[in-house]
């Protein structure tokens, strides 16, 4: 049995017997509008979304105000930046929390956040977040992986650029403080994700190796990816998740508008449901046509006491007589009263053997 046989979330369930556990990503969409993260997070309600996510920091929490060239970014989706003006332009201001979780609350909308620092854990904390996700590039901060560890609250954790020692690192800092629901996210951080480098076997491995529950932190375009991770194992899906993409901000072009994320609640399930409970078990539309399978019936008429031989009977459609496999224990054997071309064959209609 894995640890997260019972993991959970404000009461959500989420493993493999539970649908799949959708969450969107708000991340910078708001493109610095309260009213325009309050929208999103109803969109995403409307959609069918499990969760909303957004991110917790500021852009002194995250780096220093310097144009030094360690500090610029000089290729990729935010080639151009440096660090500092990137985060101030995408963080969700802290004064805005306490108004996105009580309107995620009255939506009926699970609302939590990746924290990027101790402050805005305490921050979190103070709103009692439901759980904590760790960014892909935070796997490797030990002590803010046992800070949140310590609040006794689901970890969910992106595994993006990580090797296999660095995920042991994460999923060993959070247990060693006494937190064992860890949902370990496949990532690959590249933004988009070509879908030929999304790797979705990893899940299989990390599921394993690392006795957890795994879900897909998806980057790709589309929705492609994140069905396919469903039959793999995966749990959980996080996409971003925006209106418009015409809407242009740091992380508009590889988030998903709200008809797309409405399809993929809708078709993820559909997946899951697909998947079954893994027993060789009839299911309730197989049953009606059990009787149009073979088995064995008389194909002439036979007098009380006539020895049947391999002219008398046949394997044939449909599923009334015996199964097949008896066709060669019949040979030889009497019938105990007179038959009829078309009767199948039954252990009540044979004499029994001395």
């Amino acid at each position: 049995m894995g640890l997260l046989s019972m993991f959970s979330i404000a009461n959500k369930k989420i493993g493999n017997q539970f649908e799949p556990f959708i969450i969107a990503e708000i991340s910078a969409n708001h493109n610095g509008s309260l009213n325009k993260a309050m929208q999103i997070i109803s969109a995403a309600a409307a959609a069918g979304a499990s969760a909303v996510k957004i991110q917790t920091y500021t852009a002194d929490t995250m780096t220093l105000p310097l144009d030094l060239p360690d500090f610029k970014i000089n290729e990729g989706l935010w080639a151009g930046y440096n660090l500092y003006d990137l985060y101030n332009e995408a963080h969700t201001p802290y004064s805005w929390h306490e108004a996105l979780f009580k309107h995620a609350n009255e939506l009926g909308i699970i609302l939590f956040s990746s924290p990027f620092d101790e402050t805005a854990v305490d921050l979190l904390v103070s709103l009692n977040a439901p759980a904590y996700k760790v960014a892909s590039f935070e796997l490797v901060d030990i002590p803010l992986i046992q800070y949140i560890a310590r609040q006794k609250k689901p970890i969910l954790m992106s595994t993006g650029m990580a090797c296999e020692d660095e995920i042991g690192e994460a999923v060993e800092a959070a247990r060693s403080v006494g937190c064992d629901n860890v949902l370990l996210f496949h990532c690959i951080s590249g933004y988009p994700t070509p879908i030929e480098e999304a790797n979705l076997n990893n899940l299989l491995y990390i599921k394993k190796h690392f006795n957890v529950e795994v879900g897909l932190s998806d980057h790709t375009i589309g929705s492609t990816a994140a069905m396919a991770s469903i039959a793999l194992g995966a749990v959980a899906i996080e996409k971003h998740f925006t209106f418009s993409r015409q809407e242009k901000g740091p992380d508009s072009e590889f988030s998903m508008e709200p008809e797309e994320l409405q399809s993929l609640v809708r078709e993820t399930r559909r997946v899951w449901q697909a998947l079954g409970v893994g027993m060789l078990k009839r299911s309730k539309s197989e049953l009606k046509n059990i009787q149009f399978r073979r088995s064995i019936y008389f194909v002439e008429d036979l007098a009380e006491g006539a020895v049947i031989t391999k002219t008398d009977i046949r394997r044939i459609r449909p599923g009334y007589g015996l199964a097949p496999k008896y066709f060669d224990e019949l040979i030889g054997r009497k019938v105990s009263k007179a038959v009829k071309r078309g009767e199948p064959v039954s252990w009540d209609v044979l004499k029994s053997e001395d």
